[in-house]
């Protein structure tokens, strides 16, 4: 069963506990959620979870100047976003906009994937525009809200309004969908 970014609820993790303990709570509770977040971003399991690890790392660095421990779970979404686009760059840079052979979906991972069967739905998702698949992912795939999707992508709400709209937009006339 795949669920929504936010369906597992987090109590407010103290900033009193050190590091280890709330990171080993959040991983235990959003890592598979986490990784299909990362997947739906960079479109490759290995390197999905590979965002995701260092997400966590970083924020294991950073959790000293953590103020609220509430903002734990949109940090992580945040740096996975960001990290995200620093893979989709360096592989414009390098010239590898296709993930690498073999590093598809591997059969031990596939709890942690999507089940998306359709493969035009597949196509027609990775036809859009990175921001607008992040629009898209983290809206209605981690059922978050603008306000919560904007501060995940760095941007402001309006901006999520347009990435989605024009998302939908382009998934309609990819998938040949009347309005």
């Amino acid at each position: 069963m795949n669920r929504p970014l936010t369906d597992v609820a987090l109590a407010p993790i103290p900033v009193r506990w050190d590091a280890d303990h709330a990171l080993t709570a959040m991983y235990s509770d959003h890592y598979r959620c986490l990784v299909r977040l990362a997947w739906f971003l960079v479109q490759d399991v290995t390197t999905a979870e590979d965002v995701v690890q260092d997400s966590f790392v970083a924020m294991h660095t950073a959790w000293g100047r953590l103020r609220d421990g509430d903002r734990a779970l949109a940090y992580l979404r945040q740096s996975i976003v960001d990290r995200s686009r620093s893979v989709r760059r360096h592989r414009a840079l390098a010239g590898r906009n296709a993930p690498q052979a073999g590093s598809g979906m591997p059969s031990a991972e596939l709890s942690a994937l999507p089940s998306m069967e359709h493969a035009a739905v597949v196509w027609a998702l990775r036809s859009l525009p990175a921001r607008q698949r992040e629009a898209m992912a983290l809206k209605y795939y981690g059922n978050l809200s603008e306000a919560q999707a904007a501060s995940a992508m760095g941007v402001s709400q309006g901006a999520v309004k347009r990435h989605v709209a024009g998302a939908i937009e382009a998934l309609r006339v990819v998938m040949e969908i009347d309005p």
